[in-house]
């Protein structure tokens, strides 16, 4: 009906136009009048439609963008369960965390994508890995650790330096016989091990807007990328960025962590901390 309605001012400026130019010339037999009356009036019925047409399109435009914007809050106005009401404020939630991640210029990743992504960036890697990781089981049994840690070794044969300092809660642990065993391990596949426990690193010191009281589960590849797990559980496993800002907080931790580290050794098939070697040595 919008259609049509311009298309018959179209035509009504036409006739008008094309009556006022033949008005002059019949009538007042002013012939180079009447061309310049028919002309203007033309060229003015072509301005109108064009202007018309303009309009029309950047309000056909703005109403899709309005429609595109409003397109999740309409849906949820039209559920009239109060139970699915809840769920899908619920499920808006949960985005407005992922979407304010990303603006942040973090990328969330379930465990399975966290554990590829760090192997991707390993074999992509020609410097210097550093890892800091929670002492924890499943480096020779679950696959997606044996898959990452097989990057790491990869990285190794290439010359790349993995420094990965092992988080520990209590002194006590470092006896155990599994934790012997995977330290063990990747200390004799050229891994610069090192261990640090939570009491002796700093307890919640702001760093550029970063709490070190996290998860102390992060790693950084060649400076330029980080990945980190949450430290709480949720929908996502953790995280990843290449925001140069992000990165050099992460390095920044990792140095204050790496601070109060231990070097470790390896004494008849046992690992040690290197400082108790001192003694013996002197």
């Amino acid at each position: 009906m919008t259609k049509k309605i311009h298309n018959m001012a179209i035509f009504i400026e036409f006739l008008a136009g094309s009556g006022l130019a033949l008005f002059f010339h019949l009538a007042l037999h002013h012939t180079d009048a009447a061309l310049i009356v028919f002309g203007t009036g033309i060229l003015l019925s072509l301005a109108t439609y064009l202007l018309r047409e303009e309009i029309d399109q950047t309000r056909q435009k703005l109403m899709d963008k309005y429609d595109h914007a409003h397109e999740v809050t309409f849906a949820i106005a039209r559920i009239t369960d109060p139970e699915c009401h809840s769920k899908a404020h619920e499920v808006m939630a949960s985005a407005k965390r992922t979407m304010l991640l990303l603006q942040q210029g973090y990328i969330p990743l379930d465990e399975t994508e966290f554990y590829m992504k760090g192997a991707k960036y390993l074999d992509e890697s020609r410097r210097q890995v550093k890892v800091v990781d929670p002492l924890t089981t499943g480096w020779e049994s679950k696959g997606v650790l044996i898959n990452y840690y097989q990057a790491n070794l990869r990285a190794l044969d290439r010359g790349v330096r993995v420094t990965r300092i092992f988080v520990m809660g209590s002194r006590e642990e470092l006896s155990d016989p599994t934790v012997q065993k995977v330290i063990l391990n990747q200390l004799h596949d050229g891994i610069e091990v090192r261990i640090a426990y939570r009491d002796e690193l700093p307890a919640a010191s702001d760093i550029s807007g970063r709490d070190t009281a996290s998860s102390f589960d992060f790693a950084i590849y060649d400076d330029l990328v980080a990945t980190e797990v949450f430290s709480q559980p949720g929908k996502y496993f953790g995280r990843k960025t290449r925001e140069p800002a992000h990165v050099g907080n992460y390095q920044l931790l990792f140095d204050l962590i790496d601070h109060s580290a231990h070097a470790v050794a390896a004494e008849d098939d046992r690992i040690i901390l290197a400082a108790d070697l001192l003694p013996l040595a002197s």
